[in-house]
């Protein structure tokens, strides 16, 4: 089979209506399998105004919100009218973005009709009771993570630590890296614009500490926080800067009434407000990948960063940025404090980033994943499956 033959059916549970990391990827492959002659169908919840146009047809799929985070859509069924739009578009492969109710229904329907599919790992959800306060519902949480994976042809994580620990997890036998690039013409050190600093009323010889990303406590909003209270008591100078949106940011701006809180920026005004800072803090342990890591040192910034998944295949300690220990705000203060006093620190540490980030291109890495679908659907079309598990986990 060739790519131009290719039929695509991809299931998100968010595929458009909310901007995030893991759609915008989505999307972009589409944009790719599009451009290569291939045909895409997405299934996805959708709303009257999406934040971003979706790339490829987008197919409706009936949802509730979620309880707390209303601006999330569940995905609760694959009903007739879709199962049948399936059958007429006759996919050759079903791509599943999440483990939710939406994604269990595909993988169903995918071994019902006999047809390959595969997951993207995008989040860590196995880490979100513990931001909750039900850090006890973490082995169960895994347990269904297992199940939902295990039934799946091959599963694609976004760095090579993130697909090690799906293995050490035993989530998959065929376990791939779709890793994410980076748009060079918006974010690069050219984008600095001390102009636009001076408007929000940083003077030139300030560092700055950045925080980039979703507002919401499972990014580690109370270690940033924790964190900056211990740079100010040190009386070390320093402004911080707060680019995202969110549920959580009426909590965030009380915690830290000194920030700038500038909101969502996007396309060239996201490149603008990264290349402006003067290193990114990123506490999260969340992300499989980490895009805004990424960005960040594309764009000149040395990282201080948690030891996460997101973060251990891009960050290399004490070259590119820090990596820390999560939760351990005495070090991330003592990183910070680094950055912000030794100006020729953060231009050895932004330039090494910055090297290392043209290493990502967003069409050599979906070219990668597209390979792995023929593989996979070659593989399956001539009866391959995957292994049995021993029950011991």
């Amino acid at each position: 089979m060739d790519i131009s033959d290719l039929r695509v059916a991809i299931f998100s549970g968010n595929y458009n209506y909310v901007r995030d990391g893991a759609n915008q990827a989505l999307n972009r492959l589409a944009d790719y399998l599009l451009r290569q002659g291939a045909s895409v169908r997405a299934y996805s919840p959708t709303v009257k105004e999406p934040a971003f146009p979706a790339r490829g047809d987008l197919v409706h799929i009936p949802s509730v919100p979620i309880p707390g985070r209303s601006e999330y859509k569940f995905g609760f069924a694959l009903p007739r009218r879709v199962r049948l739009d399936l059958k007429a578009y006759r996919p050759h492969i079903f791509h599943v973005a999440s483990p939710e109710i939406l994604g269990h229904r595909a993988v169903t329907l995918a071994r019902k009709w006999d047809l390959p599919v595969v997951a993207s790992v995008h989040t860590r959800f196995e880490t979100y009771p513990r931001y909750y306060g039900m850090a006890f519902m973490e082995p169960a949480v895994l347990a269904v993570l297992r199940r939902f994976y295990r039934r799946c042809d091959a599963i694609f994580a976004p760095s090579d630590s993130m697909a090690q620990l799906l293995r050490d997890q035993r989530m998959n036998y065929d376990v791939g890296i779709w890793t994410r690039g980076i748009d060079r013409e918006i974010f690069h050190p050219g984008r600095r614009d001390p102009e636009w600093r001076r408007s929000l009323g940083i003077e030139d010889d300030v560092p700055v500490v950045g925080f980039v990303g979703r507002l919401v406590m499972e990014k580690g909003l109370d270690v940033f926080s924790d964190t900056i209270d211990r740079l100010t008591r040190r009386q070390v100078r320093h402004k911080v800067l707060v680019v995202g949106e969110g549920p959580a940011r009426e909590w965030f701006e009380r915690r830290l009434p000194q920030a700038i809180f500038v909101g969502f920026q996007g396309g060239p005004d996201l490149g603008r407000a990264v290349a402006s800072m003067d290193m990114l803090f990123n506490p999260s342990v969340t992300e499989t990948f980490g895009n805004v890591t990424l960005e960040a040192m594309a764009a000149g910034l040395p990282v201080v960063a948690a030891i996460a998944t997101g973060s251990e295949s891009l960050v290399t300690d004490g070259v590119t940025g820090r990596l820390i220990r999560p939760g351990a705000c005495d070090q991330f203060c003592e990183a910070l404090t680094h950055y912000c006093r030794d100006p020729e620190a953060r231009r050895k540490a932004g330039l090494a980033g910055c090297e290392f980030s043209q290493h990502y291109g967003w069409d050599e890495v979906n070219q990668e994943l597209v390979d792995a679908y023929l593989r996979i659907i070659r593989q399956h079309g001539s009866g391959g499956r995957q292994p049995r598990h021993s029950p011991v986990p």
